[in-house]
């Protein structure tokens, strides 16, 4: 019996996302719209929209859709702003920031997932995301800052020169602390030293590679 992928992306959306108080008319149409289920390793594919992390290559995941619903929501982005994704993982939240900003840069340090987020993107016919493989943990670094950066793996705390990717104005999504019980923060540069933070919610996720060892900064 073969599934109904987009009878299962409208539950999704409405039983998972929307509940949890994602209510962007714009993030709700895109992933109604965006075919998560192609993103998804094929073993795992009738689990696309389920309420679960979807196991991806090295222990790395894709977020639960409510969660990539409430990162999407907060970031707010702009048609006219650059994004910065420190993680490409499936390439299913690049695809996502591609059709909601203006260009997207996107780093992953392990080749595998970035051929095949690539492949994928390139299926779709996206052109204003540019993909690398680099280990931002050890000494990769974009070329400029950006308006957004997205990180889609967890860390000790923010590293310095996370914040150093972010233009005056912009924010960064990231999720900080120790497994069980981590926590998703907006941070807003407002001018050259000094930012905003708020608190999104609680949550877990694999900590990015390289990056178990607390830096020296704490944010």
């Amino acid at each position: 019996m073969s599934m109904n992928f987009e009878r299962a992306r409208f539950n999704m959306v409405e039983q998972q996302i929307r509940p949890w108080e994602v209510l962007d008319g714009r993030v709700l149409s895109l992933l109604e719209s965006i075919r998560r289920e192609d993103f998804v390793p094929v073993k795992y594919r009738k689990l696309a929209f389920a309420d679960m992390s979807i196991p991806l290559e090295a222990g790395q995941v894709m977020m639960r859709p409510n969660i990539e619903g409430r990162v999407l929501q907060a970031l707010d982005l702009g048609e006219d702003e650059t994004v910065l994704e420190i993680g490409t993982g499936s390439g299913f939240i690049t695809a996502c920031l591609a059709s909601l900003a203006k260009w997207v840069v996107s780093v992953e340090i392990i080749a595998e997932l970035h051929e095949t987020a690539k492949a994928g993107l390139e299926e779709k016919e996206i052109r204003n995301a540019e993909l690398f493989v680099g280990d931002v943990m050890r000494g990769w670094q974009p070329e400029q800052a950006h308006d957004v950066v997205v990180v889609t793996g967890s860390v000790p705390v923010v590293p310095e020169q996370f914040l150093g990717w972010v233009n005056p104005g912009g924010r960064m999504f990231v999720i900080t602390g120790d497994s069980p019980a981590m926590e998703a923060r907006l941070l807003t540069r407002l001018d050259i030293t000094q930012w905003r933070e708020e608190s999104l919610f609680e949550t877990d996720l694999p900590r990015l590679i390289n990056a178990e060892k607390p830096a020296e900064f704490v944010f």
